[in-house]
C-alpha cells in the first residue's frame, strides 16, 4: 500500500501571517534546553523524543503548523501525527533558523 502522507512547506512569513491572522497554533517539537536557549513567541512545546500525538493542544478551529530548529524534526513530528490519522500536514520550512532570518522576532524560553 502506497505511503500518501505528505507534509508541506510553509515559509516563516506565511506561518507568523497565519498566527497573527488565529488561524495556525505553532507546535515546537525541539527539547526543553533548545527552547530554553530561544523560543518562537507564540508556539506550544511538544518535544519530539517523547512525541504523542494526544499530547497536542486543543485546536480551536485553528491548524497545526510544526516547527523545529531546520526543519528536519517538524516533518517527523507532522508524518507521526498523520500515522496517527490526524489531518496535520504542515511544517515550518528552514525552522527557527529560517524563522530568524526572516527577521521575524524570538524571546528566551
Amino acid at each position: 500500500m502506497a505511503d500518501n502522507h505528505s507534509v508541506q512547506d510553509l515559509t516563516p512569513e506565511e506561518v507568523s501571517q497565519g498566527i497573527a491572522d488565529g488561524r495556525y497554533l505553532l507546535v515546537d517539537v525541539r527539547e526543553p534546553n533548545e527552547v530554553e536557549a530561544e523560543a518562537y513567541p507564540d508556539a506550544v512545546v511538544v518535544p519530539l523524543s517523547g512525541f504523542d500525538s494526544a499530547d497536542l493542544p486543543d485546536l480551536a478551529g485553528k491548524q497545526i503548523v510544526f516547527a523545529c530548529r531546520s526543519g528536519k524534526r517538524s516533518v517527523t513530528a507532522s508524518l507521526a501525527a498523520q500515522a496517527d490519522g490526524l489531518a496535520y500536514d504542515k511544517h515550518l520550512a528552514g525552522g527557527i533558523l529560517g524563522w530568524k532570518a526572516a527577521g521575524l522576532p524570538t524571546r528566551a524560553g
